[in-house]
């Protein structure tokens, strides 16, 4: 099953600042969720039931999952200590 990708005004914004290799990497690692959204690797957020997260280098991809409507929406792309605040 395909999921679709949304995507929040502060990833967009990420994605268009970051230089085109960390770009071509997180979106990579991004669109392998459409057809797994739970990876082994990824990390449920703690108090959040359809919150993960995913690494890319030294970044974090926060997402969530929208089981009813098969979407999955990237909220936060950032380094780590900011992507939790």
């Amino acid at each position: 099953m395909m999921f679709a990708l949304e995507f929040s005004n502060q990833s967009q914004k990420f994605l268009k600042k970051c230089g085109a290799e960390l770009r071509d990497r997180i979106l990579e690692k991004i669109k392998n969720l459409k057809t797994e959204p739970v990876p082994h690797k990824a990390v449920r957020i703690v108090g959040e039931e359809r919150t993960f997260r995913i690494r890319v280098g030294d970044y974090r991809v926060l997402y969530e999952v929208l089981w009813d409507k098969n979407e999955i929406l990237i909220a936060v792309i950032d380094k780590r200590p900011r992507a939790y605040g």
